[in-house]
């Protein structure tokens, strides 16, 4: 389950958009809307517009997109208490909302509109909405038993509109090119050969980096936004690793060299030795030579006297 959070300032064009019947459309739930028509339903949300009129951006509009996986489990009546867990936990309370079920894709998925100007007139906050939102997903995801998808490769990218097309694009680029780097220098090559351009951000008017952002296409994205694995902090982290790696398989083969050498070394000095034992010495070669003219001259005498 995930949601795509938008704000906007007028009720007409995104009703409009959630009730268009060419998506197979189906109202599953609502508050405070008169549902007798279109227009109905868009008058009663400008109606409360009058409780807080300072409020430029009123309209609230966030899809709920489910797995495939899913789509046999999830009735109307389940996705609506999956929605209202979701609008209660997002701090959605006390407001006007129309929940619309659409057919146009595989995959479930439920649209939801609402008016950020709650029946009291205050404002509901969206401090931190996409944070929040991706943190309660995963739970309800738990909750009720429904598909993790595997990630971003599961995603249809053809089917992307833009900004998020070029962002996938950034992120299929930052997948393929980081393995294969040693340094921000290498990345920032490879990421220009693809049309991506590279710039930091920085701490006040220091040379500390704290952020990266990423361009293409006119649309700039920060590393987070790619993909939490491509944050400035993400990225180095897994230089850091392969640098560290480099060293110690660097170490490993210094010190087996070492050993070879060493190795040989001492072979040298074994052969040496067993040289040495086994090459007669110059006082056993005395020895023989001396032995042997003793006996030359035993015999010549024994010779001698035989004749005489």
């Amino acid at each position: 389950m995930i949601a795509k959070i938008v704000k906007g300032q007028g009720f007409k064009g995104v009703v409009n958009y959630i009730l268009d019947q060419a998506k197979g459309t189906e109202i599953i739930d609502s508050n405070g809307v008169r549902l007798k028509s279109q227009e109905t339903i868009i008058q009663s949300f400008i109606s409360q517009l009058e409780l807080n009129p300072a409020l430029t951006k009123p309209v609230g509009h966030i899809s709920l997109d489910f797995s495939a996986q899913d789509k046999d489990k999830l009735t109307n009546e389940f996705m609506v208490k999956i929605a209202r867990d979701y609008m209660a936990q997002m701090g959605i309370n006390d407001t006007q909302y129309l929940i619309a079920r659409h057919y146009d894709k595989e995959h479930p998925h439920v649209h939801l509109v609402f008016n950020r100007i709650d029946n009291s007139g205050n404002t509901i906050s969206d401090k931190n909405d996409r944070f929040r939102s991706g943190k309660i997903c995963k739970e309800l995801t738990r909750k009720y038993e429904l598909y993790f998808a595997l990630g971003k490769e599961n995603v249809k990218q053809h089917r992307l509109r833009e900004p998020d097309k070029t962002k996938y694009e950034i992120y299929n680029s930052l997948k393929k090119i980081i393995p294969k780097c040693q340094n921000w220098d290498q990345i920032i090559h490879g990421l220009n050969d693809q049309s991506i351009g590279v710039t930091f951000k920085y701490k006040g008017k220091s040379d500390e980096i704290q952020g990266v952002i990423f361009n293409k296409n006119g649309y700039t994205f920060t590393g987070s936004k790619v993909d939490r694995q491509f944050s400035y902090s993400k990225i180095n982290q897994q230089l850091q690793l392969k640098e560290q790696k480099f060293k110690q398989v660097e170490h490993q083969n210094n010190a087996d060299n070492k050993f070879q050498n060493q190795k040989l070394s001492t072979g040298n000095i074994i052969n040496d030795l067993l040289y040495q034992l086994q090459k007669p010495s110059d006082y056993n070669k005395d020895n023989e030579e001396t032995a042997a003219i003793r006996k030359y001259r035993k015999k010549k005498k024994t010779d001698f006297r035989l004749r005489f």
